[in-house]
């Protein structure tokens, strides 16, 4: 008899923990989150080529090259540029070289050529602008004056360092 009644209990006991309900606890809590953006900016230029340069035909030659920066958006920027590395180049008259040779010429800020891009010393202006996220395109405006007529045939070139302040 005693093994009917164990029998019994256990059959008991296993329908009880098919047929009762599971009962489950649960807990809850949180997973904070958390990214900084930071200002960041990229330059790319594209060169500023004045082509043939006619220095007796009594006419400026204009030309344009181009800056694209790409800045975080938001956040605020500047390019300047530098006075190049033409021997005695300063503001006021950028030099391109042709061995010891020199070509006059400048960058502006806008194609009234009134205003000398510079990093805004010595009356010149930088260039601003807003980062957007996307690329925003500058035009870089460059003359070479009239009145050169003593610079002798070659190809001149200079390299003018370009700098983005964000």
């Amino acid at each position: 008899m005693l093994k009917t009644c164990t029998r019994g209990v256990a059959a008991a006991i296993a329908l009880l923990a098919v047929t009762a309900p599971a009962s489950a606890a649960t807990v809850s809590g949180s997973l904070p989150v958390s990214a900084t953006v930071t200002a960041n900016c990229t330059l790319s230029t594209s060169a500023l080529a004045f082509g043939s340069v006619n220095t007796i035909s009594g006419s400026n030659v204009d030309g344009t090259g181009g800056l694209t920066i790409t800045c975080t958006n938001g956040t605020a920027w500047a390019a300047s540029a530098g006075i190049g590395a033409g021997t005695g180049a300063s503001f006021t008259s950028r030099r391109m070289t042709a061995g010891a040779n020199l070509l006059n010429y400048n960058l502006y800020t806008s194609n009234a050529y009134s205003t000398v891009w510079g990093d805004g010393t010595s009356s010149t202006a930088t260039i601003g602008g807003t980062g957007s996220g996307g690329a925003q395109s500058v035009t870089v405006y460059g003359r070479v004056a009239s009145g050169q007529t003593s610079v002798p045939a070659g190809s001149y070139a200079d390299t003018v360092a370009i700098t983005v302040t964000y």
